[in-house]
């Protein structure tokens, strides 16, 4: 056996080791989660043999000397502790996500503490996200709202993450499931092998078969209150923005919009009646300088440039029959107006065309809701690309 050879098959055995340490720690019962996160991150700094003393090293990880002991317990034992939870995984056909996979969402590194360990079942969407959320008590015009909201950002190509919790979030995911190819995916506060709350047991298999339910919990973890706000800064991470439907004062959607503001993602807010309790916590983020949403189009225009570039074109199923063919009257003509430029504004294309900037706009629209053109801040309108179509 050559060197090299040699070098890559003790590089492999040290990612297992490295695999079987990581799903040991995250299944420990004796470990907090915050410890599990920051020993995560220093698995090479805390063996047995690292030389410093427990109390100093302790401070170092910003773990406590009892917590470090029993973690080093777990190292012993790491192959055998991890083989459980890999086996009942392979047996659940759910996948186990190491910080160190390729898979591993990337969006999850912009976290203080990110989860070592993922379970999930189906396929992370390969688009961007956007995160909707908020009461559980939610009354019709909430849910009505969020079911809207996230099927037509849904359609618009985004995928659509919540956490599976009644009312607001049920309806989101559901929401985005109404969509011709909309993808969600749901984010629990428990473990792989169970869904809470079970009545969403048959919404977690639709959302799995063509999205993701995933989880930092092992196997066997019951959803603590505890756990909510821990679920909750996955939700904001993977999400370039959170929209905010409807919440109380206190309530864990504020944790999640807060959690968004410190990872420099965008919130939105949808308004509610000044006179009912559990609008109160969307009405004050407004107030606090959250970005109104009164319709999808807000949250789409208020996404990254560099963000909207990387959605599909809008529309997936009868729309893009409509798109096959050349729009007639007005629409053609500003199509071909703005084939001819990089973007152009609706007063510009009203100079050009010599029609009422009302015309204009409703033109304009038109082509947006077919997929021919796409509008961007200023605003400005361009063409979709023909490639995306």
């Amino acid at each position: 056996m050559g060197t090299g050879s040699a070098e890559r098959d003790a590089e492999e055995e040290r990612r297992r080791r490295r695999r079987r340490l990581l799903v040991a720690l995250n299944a420990s019962p004796d470990l907090s989660r915050d410890a599990i996160c920051r020993l995560a991150r220093r698995t090479d700094a805390w063996g047995e043999g690292s030389g410093a003393r427990p109390r100093e090293l302790s401070r170092e990880l910003g773990v406590s000397p009892g917590q470090l002991k029993a973690a080093r317990r777990v190292r012993r034992s790491a192959a055998r502790l991890a083989r459980p939870e890999l086996e009942r995984a392979a047996g659940l056909g759910v996948a186990v996500l190491t910080l160190d996979d390729a898979a591993y969402p990337a969006e999850l590194f912009d976290l203080e503490l990110p989860p070592p360990v993922l379970y999930l079942r189906g396929r992370l969407p390969a688009r961007p996200a956007v995160a909707i959320v908020g009461s559980r008590k939610a009354d019709p015009y909430a849910l009505e709202a969020a079911t809207a909201f996230a099927r037509e950002l849904a359609h618009a190509g985004l995928a659509i993450v919540s956490g599976l919790a009644l009312g607001v979030d049920g309806a989101a995911h559901r929401g985005a499931l109404e969509a011709d190819g909309g993808r969600t995916l749901a984010v629990q506060a428990c473990g792989a092998d169970r869904v809470h709350p079970w009545r969403h047991t048959r919404l977690a298999d639709r959302i799995a078969a063509t999205g993701a339910v995933l989880t930092e919990f092992p196997f066997d973890t019951p959803p603590y209150p505890s756990h909510f706000p821990i679920r909750n800064r996955i939700i904001a991470a993977l999400a370039e923005g959170t929209l905010v439907v409807q919440a109380a004062r206190r309530s864990g959607t504020l944790i999640t919009a807060r959690l968004a503001l410190e990872l420099g993602r965008e919130v939105w807010a949808i308004p509610g009646s000044i006179y009912r309790q559990r609008a109160v916590g969307a009405n004050e983020l407004l107030r606090d300088g959250a970005a109104m949403a009164l319709e999808p189009r807000d949250v789409l225009e208020s996404l990254p440039l560099g963000v909207r570039d990387r959605l599909p074109s809008p529309g997936h199923g009868s729309t893009s029959r409509i798109r096959g063919a050349a729009p007639d009257g007005l629409p053609g003509e500003v199509l071909t107006l703005l084939e001819r430029h990089t973007s152009l504004s609706p007063d510009r294309v009203a100079t050009a065309t010599g029609k009422p900037i009302a015309e204009i706009l409703a033109a304009l629209a038109e082509l947006e809701l077919v997929g021919l053109a796409r509008r961007y801040p200023g605003p400005e309108y361009r063409v979709v690309d023909r490639a995306s179509r």
